[in-house]
């Protein structure tokens, strides 16, 4: 059981240290900001258990992406997808929110597990060694 803890634990590591390169990307043009100037945005890392996940055809996973795009799009823009790992049994996710309370909702209504929801606190980069 530790072992699969540990196991977990390292690849939200490894999802936040490989979602960095594109959340920084994304910050360095004003255009893809959907930012309410006055709303801070926080990064969440959502765990979906999903049996067999890594067996789910394109077209499965397209509509999944649709059906989230959708929901997206009627809650407005103060919650964001960034992009999602399928794995073998497991979907872990990155979003930007204000709160935890806009990833439970969007999971909610897209009819999403959300076993876990967990912010971000820092993010580092192999760049991070030498600074």
């Amino acid at each position: 059981m530790k072992t699969v803890k540990a196991i977990s634990c390292c690849m939200i590591i490894a999802l936040v240290l490989v979602g960095y390169t594109s959340f920084a990307q994304q910050l360095t043009t004003k255009k893809n900001l959907k930012i309410n100037k006055s709303t801070v945005m926080k990064t969440y890392v959502i765990e979906r258990e999903i049996p067999n996940a890594g067996k789910l055809t394109a077209e499965e996973l397209k509509a999944i992406a649709q059906k989230s795009n959708s929901v997206l799009k009627e809650m407005g823009p103060q919650i964001e997808w960034q992009q999602s790992y399928v794995t073998g049994n497991k979907i872990y996710c990155v979003y930007k929110a204000p709160n935890e309370e806009l990833i439970k909702e969007h999971a909610r209504k897209g009819g999403f597990p959300a076993n876990s929801v967990s912010e971000v606190a820092n993010m580092i980069n192999p760049a991070t060694a030498s600074h």
